[in-house]
C-alpha cells in the first residue's frame, strides 16, 4: 500500500479526480486529496469536460469534492507518490509556491508521480521536467516544450510513462494511465 498524495483546486476536471481517487482507493491505497487554502471536509468544485466535436472541450458544472486532507497539515515526504488532476485547478495552482516545492519533492526524489491533462502545467512550473517525456491535453504541449519536455501526442485514450513520471492527454486514458501508475507504486 503506497501513501499518495493529491494536489487539486477548484474547477479540477470531475473524472480526473473522483475515477482516480476512487481507484486508488480500491486498490489499497491510502489517498489523501488537498487544496491550498482549505482543511480535510472542506469542499471543491469540480467542472466536466466533455469532447462533443468541437475544436476543444467542452465544460459542465460538475460535483463538489469533499477534501480528506488539510494542505497546511501535509509534508511531502510523508508520501511515496504524487497525482495531480487535470481541468482548470492546475493554471492557478501552478501560482503557489508551497504547491511547486511539493510537486518538486516528488520530482527530484525520483517519487511516482502521474499527472493527466492539464496537470502538466504543474510539472512545468517546477522548472525540473527539462529532457522528459511528458502527455497532456494538446493545448499543454507548447508550454511543456518551452519548459524543455519533449510532449509526447498520443490518442487521448493512452497514457506515457518515462521513469518516474505517467502521463496523459485527459481523463479516457484512466485505464491505461491508473494501470501504469500502479506499476509504479508496485516498485515503492
Amino acid at each position: 500500500m503506497a501513501r499518495i498524495l493529491v494536489i487539486a483546486g477548484d474547477f479540477v476536471e470531475d473524472y480526473e479526480i473522483m475515477v482516480p481517487f476512487q481507484c486508488l482507493l480500491a486498490f489499497g491505497h491510502d489517498v489523501s486529496v488537498v487544496c491550498p487554502n482549505k482543511n480535510s471536509g472542506d469542499t471543491i468544485k469540480t467542472a466536466i469536460h466533455d469532447f462533443e466535436g468541437d475544436q476543444t472541450y467542452t465544460e459542465k458544472p460538475g460535483h463538489n469534492f469533499v477534501l480528506n486532507a488539510s494542505f497546511a497539515s501535509i509534508k511531502a515526504s510523508e508520501f511515496d507518490a504524487l497525482l495531480i488532476p487535470g481541468g482548470r485547478a492546475p493554471e492557478y495552482l501552478r501560482l503557489d509556491a508551497d504547491v511547486l516545492d511539493m510537486v518538486s519533492h516528488f520530482l527530484s526524489n525520483n517519487k511516482p508521480t502521474a499527472a493527466v491533462c492539464h496537470g502538466a502545467q504543474l510539472l512545468c512550473a517546477t522548472g525540473l521536467v527539462e529532457g522528459r517525456e511528458i502527455s497532456a491535453y494538446p493545448a499543454c504541449a507548447p508550454e511543456l516544450k518551452a519548459c524543455g519536455a519533449t510532449y509526447i501526442d498520443i490518442n487521448v485514450d493512452q497514457a506515457h510513462t518515462q521513469g518516474n513520471i505517467v502521463s496523459a492527454p485527459a481523463w479516457p486514458a484512466h485505464p491505461q494511465w491508473l494501470a501504469q501508475f500502479e506499476v509504479l507504486l508496485k516498485t515503492i
